[in-house]
């Protein structure tokens, strides 16, 4: 087996039997199912997009019969998905039997779908009976609520690009039970909205703004001057004593509650200089503590105004 830690399972002849892990990739039309998909399977996952949920039993038992398919993906949205409570109760079914679960779902701007759709002129899945697609965009984020409930993971890919949801997508498989909790850690700006994947987020606008000094303007937050300026305030220093404190002492429990991803997220008005400045300052204090977070400027490159 691949993990040291997982549970070993017998069969009838008391011969051990390698666990499957299923990962559902699920989510709204248009936000990356296809993309995560190929991201796992550049991973060795084996991967069927646009399977019927009641084959999915008998593709399991398959996979049961075959050496090295113990790791599968399935893309499900509203194409393939016809009664969610009973694809719901399915996957409970699966669990209970005792497949290794996990939910990602993937989401996007209502603005953002309509503009992708727009672009690849292709039809909505639920507009192929001449339902407009901003009212089928609408219907199917109802419909797909539940599978959101559920999931273990939530990435809104409205602001990253492909390579950027690929990379979140292979942080979340890596082969069985997550080693620890993987930590991102996020600049933004309220300006562009607050990010939906966020767990903790904090507003750091009561800091004093770099952007109404001319010579640091042009600049972001990693710019060493910038940097300087916004961790020089007595106010930066007095809340980056209590909120790393605050950190420390909250990490442990959310590992311990079986929480597999933190996401961090620090708001200024346009995402370009406070945030990106103590966004960095937090991920290197927690890289310092040995938890390797991943740091990502949500932001720092759009335009300003």
């Amino acid at each position: 087996m691949r993990d040291d830690d997982a549970v070993e399972q017998h069969g009838e002849d008391g011969a051990p039997v390698e666990i499957l892990r299923l990962t559902v990739i699920t989510g709204l039309s248009g936000s990356g199912i296809s993309t995560a998909i190929n991201a796992l399977e550049d991973l060795g996952f084996f991967c069927v997009d646009n399977l019927p949920p009641p084959l999915l039993p008998k593709l399991l038992d398959l996979a049961r019969q075959v050496d090295g398919f113990d790791r599968l993906a399935i893309g499900l949205d509203a194409r393939n998905v016809q009664d969610v409570a009973a694809t719901l109760a399915l996957l409970d079914g699966l669990v209970e039997g005792g497949v290794e679960l996990s939910i990602v779902f993937l989401e996007a701007s209502d603005a953002v779908l309509l503009r992708r759709f727009s672009v690849s002129r292709r039809p909505h899945p639920l507009g192929r009976d001449g339902l407009p697609i901003p009212d089928a965009i609408r219907t199917e984020r109802l419909v797909m609520h539940p599978f959101r409930e559920r999931a273990g993971h939530l990435i809104d890919t409205s602001d990253i690009n492909v390579h950027e949801c690929k990379r979140l997508v292979q942080s979340f498989a890596t082969g069985g039970r997550p080693k620890g909790l993987a930590l991102t850690v996020m600049s933004f700006g309220f300006r562009h909205g607050v990010p939906a994947e966020a767990d903790i987020v904090w507003d750091v606008r009561f800091l004093p703004n770099p952007h109404f000094i001319e010579a640091l303007r042009p600049y972001s937050g990693i710019n060493p001057e910038v940097s300087a300026y916004v961790l020089g305030q007595p106010a930066t220093a007095a809340f980056l004593e209590r909120f790393l404190g605050l950190i420390d002492a909250v990490l442990p429990s959310y590992a311990h509650e079986g929480k597999s991803h933190l996401t961090i997220a620090l708001g200024c008005t346009g995402g370009r200089h406070r945030s990106v400045a103590l966004a960095e300052r937090i991920g290197a204090h927690l890289q310092s503590a040995g938890h390797g977070p991943t740091v990502r400027h949500r932001d720092v490159h759009k335009e300003r105004t």
